[in-house]
């Protein structure tokens, strides 16, 4: 049986196809039934009659045969690529039944708790509210990919256990690993920067493990990272090319998924002149425009990165800010401090509509100070032998950065949760299921 998808169905009037596909929703009037079905490719309206098409339900997987017919004019829906033309079904098939549905998956929202949500999983998927929010974050991530190509990095893969913990602190995952202590990655760090001598510049796509004692509306445990790390380059120049892949990437994904956009009424994102600031400066500005005193924290809270990003889309029309010097003491082992004034670093943050999406910084390329770095933590050198080996044996100035993919999705379109931008989200009440009603089983 030869298959037509729904788009191509377009070009194919008074022809007779079989299309194979879900079924969204159904509408019976009279003798008549309208059914919506939807492949990969989009959605289609079928028109049949008789009780084979009135017995199909929502999710019920078929094949229906028919004739492409134009709908009449007042019938087009326009708001769909096949808003057009309709099956006018004599055959159907049913190739798996469904059972009854939990909740209503036929509602233009799906208006559930996010518990809900979660719990029903590789159902809640399919709702085209849902499934729209992972082809805009596949077309950040095919952004992020072409931005990088185009600086001249090359894609490497790296693992994601470890013989030791990459940022130092406690926020790790232990594992057994054959009778010998690993470690889930924080991030692909150490691994991105031991290729700098290699190919100069790469980027890699990775999971991060962490192992934050915390439930909130921005953190995951595990989460996916896009990684770029550049050699040659100094502090200026680095914060050139975080821009350049921020603003690219985002470019990208919003004029590749404009129908998206278009049809959930998303802001468009302002792409003015990004703002560089330093964490003093920063913290100024917030006391001056929000009357709210930071001026002696090491870091931005929640509050200040959204008064911040307000700052700078009101004077700047940019949905971006940069953020750089964080003290040197807050940062991990690697990242270089400031030559000027080394109580900071050369590190920076960029804010996008309210949240950090992205951290980096320049690094310690030196073998000796780097040794001195990790020994001032409290840490073995010797825990790091082959990460160390890159710059015993030769490491131009570098550095580089790291997004973090839910929770830029989660801001590019809105979302309440973060997990709400994760397929199968990690957190410390849920893998896949429930971790509690693991424990009522045991």
């Amino acid at each position: 049986m030869k298959r037509t998808l729904a788009i191509d169905c377009v070009s194919l009037v008074d022809k007779e196809v079989t299309v194979m596909a879900w079924v969204d929703t159904k509408r019976d009037h009279g003798k008549i039934t309208f059914i919506d079905v939807h492949d990969r490719t989009g959605l289609i309206q079928v028109v049949g009659v008789g009780d084979d098409f009135r017995n199909l339900h929502p999710q019920d997987v078929v094949a229906i045969t028919g004739i492409i017919q134009k709908r009449p004019e007042s019938m087009v829906n326009k708001k769909i690529e096949t808003g057009g033309i309709e099956l006018k079904g004599s055959k159907v098939e049913i190739l798996t039944k469904a059972h009854e549905l939990p909740f209503d998956m036929g509602t233009e929202s799906l208006n559930l708790e996010l518990p809900t949500l979660l719990d029903f999983r590789s159902l809640t998927l399919r709702h085209p509210q849902v499934k729209a929010i992972f082809k805009v974050q596949a077309a950040v991530v095919e952004g992020f990919r072409k931005a990088a190509t185009d600086l001249g990095c090359i894609e490497i893969f790296v693992p994601t256990t470890a013989a030791s913990s990459t940022e130092g602190g406690a926020e790790v995952f232990k594992i057994d690993y054959y009778g010998h202590k690993a470690f889930l990655t924080q991030s692909p760090q150490l691994y991105k920067q031991m290729l700098v001598p290699v190919f100069e510049r790469v980027f890699t796509i990775s999971h991060a493990y962490r192992a934050e004692p915390s439930v909130t509306t921005r953190h995951l445990s595990e989460s996916t990272q896009l990684d770029c790390e550049f050699g040659f380059v100094d502090f200026n120049e680095l914060l050139d090319l975080v821009e350049t892949v921020a603003v690219e990437m985002l470019k990208y994904a919003e004029e590749k998924c404009q129908a998206i956009f278009k049809e959930f009424s998303l802001e468009k994102i302002a792409f003015g002149k990004i703002p560089r600031l330093t964490l003093r400066e920063a913290q100024e500005i917030i006391f001056k425009e929000f009357k709210r005193d930071s001026r002696k924290e090491k870091d931005l809270a929640p509050q200040d990165e959204v008064d911040i990003c307000k700052w700078a889309k009101e004077k700047h029309d940019s949905d971006f800010v940069t953020i750089t010097h964080f003290p040197t003491k807050a940062k991990p082992f690697y990242t270089k401090p400031d030559p000027e004034d080394e109580e900071y670093s050369l590190s920076y943050d960029l804010l996008f509509r309210g949240v950090e999406v992205l951290s980096g910084s320049q690094r310690i390329n030196d073998y000796d100070q780097l040794i001195e770095s990790i020994k001032s933590r409290g840490m073995d050198p010797k825990s790091f032998e082959l990460y160390l080996q890159a710059f015993k044996f030769g490491m131009p100035p570098e550095g580089g950065l790291s997004f973090g993919l839910e929770r830029l999705t989660m801001h590019i379109l809105n979302l309440r949760n973060v997990r709400e931008a994760s397929l199968f989200p990690r957190d410390m009440e849920r893998v896949d299921v429930r971790l509690s009603t693991i424990k009522d089983q045991k």
